[in-house]
């Protein structure tokens, strides 16, 4: 096992049943994608809740990229729409190309990791949500915390500082 900062690359064996489970999710959600453009990237992601329950995503592209959504966030805005907003706890992420398995660990993009800390605020989990990244073959496997991902976070807190200075 390597680490840097709270970053471990971990085996698929020395995670636990669960987050293997999770894994595989993230997964199998990879065939729901919809990455028609640019580089037809598909990417899976599968959200655990307090509770056991798990939320899957893919991410959907779109002709005018604004409207595109990334697994992570689809994941999480599925969570929520079925009353597991608030219980998000963990999170596995997973990306292959379009006639290619990656050989890197698929990371959740900038946007995605805020939206992720907001759910990890929400849960009161908060700087310790886990976040598992794996290779489509998952022979490379990341863990780490949104406070590794997102050290400076934006957050309701800095709005309220906002609003006070004003």
């Amino acid at each position: 096992m390597q680490s840097r900062k709270g970053i471990q690359t971990v085996s698929l064996e020395s995670l636990d049943w669960i987050e293997r489970n999770l894994l595989k999710e993230a997964k199998d959600a990879l065939e729901f994608a919809y990455s028609p453009y640019g580089e037809k990237f598909r990417v899976g992601a599968a959200v655990l809740s307090r509770n056991g329950k798990v939320i899957t995503g893919s991410n959907v592209g779109n002709a005018a990229a604004g409207p595109s959504i990334c697994a992570e966030r689809s994941a999480l805005v599925r969570a929520n729409a079925e009353g597991y907003g608030q219980s998000c706890i963990t999170i596995a992420v997973i990306g292959k190309g379009d006639g290619f398995d990656t050989n890197r660990v698929t990371t959740p993009c900038g946007i995605c990791r805020q939206v992720i800390f907001e759910f990890a605020s929400r849960s009161g989990i908060g700087e310790n949500f886990r976040i598992i990244m794996a290779s489509t073959n998952l022979d490379k496997i990341t863990v780490a915390t949104i406070d590794d991902l997102l050290p400076l976070a934006f957050s309701k807190n800095d709005i309220s500082a906002t609003e006070a200075a004003n």
